[in-house]
């Protein structure tokens, strides 16, 4: 099993929400984060023009099955990438176990 997490564009989540459930995707967690990154966002407030290096985005956890890795990364990618500096960042990590609490399974059963 994996564990994806993926940093996007609040603008690109229901993009990223859709793509991923018509692969198969149904379930992940995801937060409303702020970072800091290369991406200087612009604000105008009355005509004055400001920058913060506080940006908004939308971080997701999504744990699948190995086979699932591959089809997840590139439904993403497709779904929040702009080619604009700020599009995010995913990260893949193993996932040792997993159980389902309400029947006390393990393994990868526990993600469908």
């Amino acid at each position: 099993m994996k564990k994806i997490e993926a940093i996007i564009r609040k603008s690109k989540f229901s993009k990223v929400k859709e793509s991923l459930h018509e692969v198969g995707v149904n379930f992940f967690s995801y937060w409303d984060v702020t970072g800091l990154g290369n991406e200087k966002e612009g604000h105008v407030y009355r005509g004055v023009s400001y920058s913060t290096s506080d940006i908004q985005r939308r971080y997701l956890s999504i744990v699948v099955n190995d086979n699932f890795e591959e089809i997840t990364i590139k439904t993403i990618i497709s779904a929040a990438g702009t080619g604009e500096v700020g599009d995010g960042k995913i990260f893949v990590s193993d996932i040792k176990e997993a159980y389902r609490i309400r029947t006390a399974e393990q393994g990868g059963e526990t993600l469908n």
